[in-house]
């Protein structure tokens, strides 16, 4: 049975939404997959363990905090900044502190620069990996340990990097549902003994 003209154009524009559908959907993972493998716009690269080689050559890392419009967290770096060897493993502190009277969960984002330096920017352990969960009037402090990858010397572009800063953004999320559903077990609880 043949199609005739009409039929075949709309099976074709049928096709088309789902292509450009399909591709929307795919973009943003992709867009991440492809930050992550290239450190592009300062993503940062992940490792289990340090380098195993530490140069003689030292770089200088800056922490920045910033938290989003009306998170009511305080947020900051513990430390300005530190030098270390190219490979070097460090480590640094953040702060948080939730001065409000109920708990609140919250996620960090975060990004390198220059952004060049972005791939050679190597985290091992970080809070920014999970959610964070502040009870009322809590203050903790959040680890991050990291090292600049080597091979950052002889890239074409990062060689020049001179000083990296790492910078990181709170913002709240939605409580965690076992979370959740332990304070909805306490609020009913604490209204059957009023």
């Amino acid at each position: 049975m043949a199609m005739d003209a009409n039929s075949k154009v709309v099976v074709r524009l049928v096709g088309v939404v789902l292509l450009m559908g399909g591709l929307a959907w795919a973009s943003v993972p992709l867009y991440d997959w492809f930050c992550r493998v290239t450190g592009f716009g300062g993503e940062t690269s992940v490792a289990t363990a340090g380098s195993d080689e530490i140069l003689d050559k030292t770089i200088k890392i800056r922490f920045d905090a910033s938290k989003a419009r009306g998170f009511p967290w305080t947020f900051k770096p513990m430390q300005r900044e530190m030098e270390l060897k190219i490979g070097e493993t460090g480590l640094a502190f953040y702060e948080a502190y939730n001065p409000t009277d109920h708990p609140i969960a919250g996620q960090s984002s975060y990004n390198v620069t220059p952004f060049e330096a972005g791939g050679f920017f190597t985290k091992i352990d970080c809070f920014c990996f999970t959610e964070q969960i502040l009870q009322p009037g809590e203050r903790v402090e959040m680890p991050v340990t990291f090292y600049v990858d080597p091979e950052i010397v002889t890239d074409r572009d990062a060689k020049y990097v001179h000083t990296i800063t790492l910078s990181y953004t709170f913002y709240e999320i939605d409580m965690p549902e076992e979370e959740q559903a332990a304070l909805d077990r306490g609020d009913e609880t604490d209204n059957t003994l009023n």
